[in-house]
Order: structure tokens, then sequence, then C-alpha cells
């Protein structure tokens, strides 16, 4: 408050021992020091400086008033260091929102950065809802597929390759597809978020239509094609799907970095590998667009360089 500032100007120009070593640290004339300390000596009704031309020299008033100034002086030069901190250096309690099943991406692409910087501590919120990032002080929110617009700041880190797959036991049972046609007849686990109205089937009965989850396939060729898939289980949640389609309950479209650890003991298979499906963008969502703490800054680069160097997952 400028109210305060004639307080500081004394404590620096006693502390400086001139009025022009004060201007000096404080980027002002001498003359604006004299008439800064002047106006405080008139407001306050007393003299607080005894003036020469060699030197100053506290006066009674003055050194009972210059103790608390000095406290005021050190407590703005300690909110000042506190705020070069939080620009310049990771810092304090670094709060991520994240799903479940991206939550053991998280902790492993933020352990270098927690193991060099020990005054950082993290909390991670787990969870596949919309977390609101103001009501939990949310630093960095990981979002995976599109965004709905909104007045965040939004960062791509990564998109992550998504793979049809299925559990042998399923394949044993119903046979594996041979072309993007062939899904059409399988039973599908598929996410809540991604469910639409199945195409209308003038030869069925509008009762037994089901729910359907569009698919967008690329052939290594180009050729595209688009199937809607009847979806027999729905989820909102990414893990649970990946459990039943390990359980053999049917096929779903699943991230690659996710199911590379099934997919080598042998507990899912891929299908139709020379097809590829439009890849999920994982998104880094900030509260700010500007002044951003340093620890959102390297906590997003960590995450950048941790799924730049993780397979089944497309750089940007």
């Amino acid at each position: 408050m400028d109210e305060l500032k004639p307080y500081a100007v004394f404590a620096e120009t006693v502390a400086a021992g001139s009025m022009s070593a004060a201007a000096r640290r404080l980027g002002m004339s001498p003359s604006a020091v004299s008439q800064t300390i002047r106006a405080l000596e008139l407001q306050a009704g007393v003299t607080l400086l005894h003036r020469s031309t060699r030197k100053l020299a506290l006066t009674e008033d003055g050194e009972r008033c210059y103790p608390h100034c000095l406290r005021l002086l050190e407590a703005a030069r300690a909110a000042a260091a506190s705020l070069a901190q939080a620009r310049d250096a990771p810092t304090g309690e670094l709060r991520v929102a994240a799903p479940v099943g991206f939550a053991a991406h998280i902790g492993a692409a933020l352990t270098p950065l927690l193991a060099q910087s020990p005054q950082l501590r993290l909390h991670l919120l787990v969870d596949d809802a919309m977390i609101d990032l103001i009501d939990a002080r949310i630093d960095i929110a990981v979002r995976v597929g599109r965004l709905a617009d909104s007045s965040w700041a939004a960062r791509q880190l990564c998109q992550i390759e998504m793979i049809l797959c299925a559990a042998p036991a399923y394949i044993e049972r119903h046979g594996a597809p041979s072309s993007p046609h062939d899904l059409v007849s399988h039973q599908w686990l598929a996410s809540a978020r991604e469910m639409v109205e199945a195409p209308h089937d003038t030869t069925a009965p509008t009762t037994e239509r089901l729910p359907a989850q569009a698919l967008d396939l690329h052939g290594t060729a180009g050729e595209r094609q688009r199937v809607h898939v009847p979806v027999r289980i729905a989820s909102n949640n990414q893990l649970a799907l990946q459990q039943m389609c390990e359980q053999g309950l049917g096929v779903a479209r699943l991230g690659h970095a996710d199911v590379l650890p099934s997919l080598a003991r042998g507990a899912l298979m891929r299908l139709l590998p020379h097809w590829r499906s439009t890849p999920l963008p994982v998104t880094a969502i900030t509260p700010r667009r500007d002044g951003e703490p340093a620890k959102s800054r390297v906590g997003i680069e960590a995450l950048k360089l941790y799924f730049a160097q993780l397979p089944g997952m497309v750089t940007v």
C-alpha cells in the first residue's frame, strides 16, 4: 500500500547510511528520498533524522521507529523472494488431477522431478470425473480425449495410440475378425463417453436396437472405414474396461501404452494390427494462462518428456 512506502524508504535510508545510497538502491532520486522522509516527518509530527552535509543520525523518535520499519522492509523482501522462488524454482505442493487409468503414468512421469526437487510435494487426485480446478486447487489436470471449450489454458502432451484388443479366451469362442466389417458381429466394451446411437436398422425391432460406438479405422494402404459396433458393456473407467476385456467379456479399444504389459504376458491379443484407430489427445490443463508458477511449468515439461519416451504414445 502507498502509505507503507515512506516507512520502507526511511528504513532503507538508515540501512544505507545516506540518502544518495538509498536512492540508488530504491531507484529514486536523492531529492525524492528526502521529500518522502520529510513528508513522513510532517505527517507524524516528529523528526526522524538529524541531517548534516556529512552524515545522517537518528533522533530518539527515529530510533524507536526504525526497528518496526526495518521489519516491514524485511517482510517485503521476503515476500518478493517467495514470489521469485515460486516463479523460478519448483517448491510447495503440486496438485495434479488425472483419470484412474492414467494415474500410474503420472507417478512415473513425476518421479525424476520429485527426486531433483526436495522442496516440492505432490498431491495426486485420481478421479474419472471432471474435477473442478478452482475448487480442488488443481495446478495441472491431465485430460484424455477431446476437450470441451473452456477458459483454461490447454497444452497437448501427446496422443495415445488406441488399439483393438480381446482376450485369447474370447477369440477362442468367437474367432478373430479379419476385416473392420467383421467387428460388427462381436461383443463390445466401450467408454460411456464414446457411446452413440446406432444407425437405424429397418430389419430389427426398435426394442432390440443397441447403443453403439463409432470406430474410424485407417488401413496401411490409406483406406478408411467407419463402423458402428454394438456395445454390450459400457463404463466411464478405462481401467475397468481393460480388466473386463482381459476376462474375455468382449472386444475393446484400449490405449496401447496401457495394455503393453497385458500384451506381453498374453492376457490380451491385438486385433486387426494393420488397421489403426484415431489416437486420443492427452492434454494438460492449467487454471492460468500467464503467471504460471515454476512447479506447474516443470511438472508439464516432466510429463511431456515421459510421454515422448513411452511406447504406444504419439508425440506432438
